[in-house]
């Protein structure tokens, strides 16, 4: 492995035109692309078109919007350097819902520098990060004519509602999205003191949960304490999901999931993570006794949980309305670890639920999507020391490897239809409230990550080239 790069051209061509691409990031986030929320369907279609017109600019010579059945996907190639490896960049341009609004100093859709940081919803995830690629390849063609290597882009917009299309897309598009390894622009560092390459994350299983009594909603006076209520019996049924510890109780829920990679267990060790920082930093109150760091990332990075993620049920507004609601419901989330399959998953807390309902309620288990199975990469994957190379360079020091709690749906999509190895690329930080409002973009990262991005493809040119 050659183990160096040359790329102080590109990097001097990205620096003097840095401010732009700030202002070219503020233009972008002020797309409120939530995929999630029909009402923002006018907005999706603006944000792939976007990137659609942003890829042709900086001179992909194939650009195309997809139609996948649901957001469209863009796809684009620039594949005119012969006998040099392909990259497959992966990223997404929809963003989470931006509520509660008034959570936000500044609104989520009108971004806002402060302190060094960009403020916007989706600037972090996945706007900013997704971005440096396409500014990167733009470099290269300005300052050198060409491109090192090949690179094709699919930027989808619905990976925040769970890439319901993606799967058939991919494999309707396998030969036209081959490549010899992919790279996401999503995805995030854990700390931004703290280098680290992300090798592991988890899947994800979303469900609607319905639990229903009477045909509708029932003056309290009349009916309380005969007529069935199902936001008292709905609050008994979720409570036998976990024990007192969190720990999820339901049979059958993690029987598959298999042990992790110890190298991220040697992370965890090496991480110096600070357990009451933490709870601090997330605004909770620091528990007695306070868990130990190794606990507590354990259970983030490796533990399959089972989340609440709202609750529903009769009225809620100001005052007070003397009803009995005619039907309760929770939305669940699940993080899967490696072994777990998300059917049996959803199987599994499906029949808990029918065996804990009480008589005289009727239960609806609704599933979003297919979900998605856990991902790892392969420690000896040569392209994994590359990037541990690159960033090493740019940061400093050897990133640890390093887990995600959170799911990045495309490991096991590109592995399965492309066969191709994948590498996590992704300057955001953890830390950078990307599913919260006030989510922000650190700039200085946004610069490390232009600079890292053009080095990273320089040296997969060279060492994929020759096979090092």
């Amino acid at each position: 492995m050659s183990g160096t790069s040359d790329t102080q051209d590109v990097e001097a061509w990205l620096d003097e035109r840095s401010d732009a691409a700030v202002e070219e990031l503020k233009a972008f986030c002020r797309i409120p692309s939530v995929s999630t929320d029909p009402a923002y369907k006018g907005g999706i279609r603006q944000a792939a078109a976007f990137v659609a017109d942003r890829l042709t600019r900086a001179g992909f010579p194939s650009v195309e919007i997809v139609e996948t059945g649901g957001h469209p996907a863009v796809v684009a190639e620039w594949c005119d350097v012969p006998g040099a490896p392909t990259i497959l960049v992966y990223g997404h341009y929809d963003v989470q819902p931006p509520d509660p609004l008034d959570k936000w100093t500044t609104p989520p859709f009108e971004p806002d520098i402060r302190d060094g940081r960009l403020y916007a919803r989706g600037i972090s995830d996945d706007k900013g990060p997704v971005m440096i690629p396409i500014l990167v390849a733009e470099a290269f063609s300005r300052t050198r004519g060409a491109l090192p290597l090949n690179i094709k882009m699919i930027v989808e917009g619905e990976e925040e509602s769970g890439s319901p299309h993606l799967v058939p897309t991919v494999a309707r598009l396998k030969d036209r999205l081959a490549a010899d390894l992919v790279v996401s622009a999503d995805g995030a560092m854990w700390r931004a003191d703290l280098p680290s390459v992300t090798v592991a994350s988890r899947g994800l299983l979303a469900l609607d949960v319905t639990l229903t009594g009477a045909g509708k909603d029932l003056h309290s006076g009349r009916h309380g304490g005969s007529a069935p209520n199902p936001v008292r019996a709905l609050a008994r049924m979720l409570a036998s999901l976990h024990d007192e510890t969190g720990r999820v109780t339901v049979p059958g829920f993690a029987d598959t999931a298999t042990p992790p990679d110890p190298a991220i267990l040697d992370a965890i060790r090496a991480s110096g993570f600070d357990p009451a920082g933490y709870f601090r930093s997330i605004g909770a109150p620091v528990p007695d006794p306070l868990p130990s760091a190794e606990d507590l990332l354990t259970r983030q990075w490796l533990v399959p949980t089972l989340e609440f993620n709202g609750i529903f049920g009769g009225y809620s507004g100001p005052g007070t309305k003397t009803v009995i609601p005619a039907s309760a419901g929770v939305k669940i989330t699940c993080r899967l670890v490696a072994g777990q399959e998300p059917e049996a998953v959803r199987a599994a807390i499906e029949r808990h639920l029918e065996a804990v309902t009480p008589t005289g309620y009727t239960l609806t288990v609704k599933g979003h999507g297919p979900g998605s199975a856990a991902f790892a990469l392969d420690p000896d994957d040569p392209a994994l020391a590359i990037t541990e190379d690159v960033l090493e360079g740019i940061l400093g020091a050897r990133p640890l490897r390093v887990a995600m709690g959170a799911t990045i749906p495309i490991g096991a999509v590109f592995q399965e239809h492309l066969g191709a190895p994948m590498v996590f690329f992704s300057f955001s930080t953890a830390d950078e409230d990307y599913h919260a409002p006030n989510e922000f973009f650190r700039l200085e990262n946004f610069r490390k990550g232009l600079k890292a991005w053009a080095r990273l493809l320089d040296r997969l040119a060279s060492d994929l080239r020759t096979g090092a």
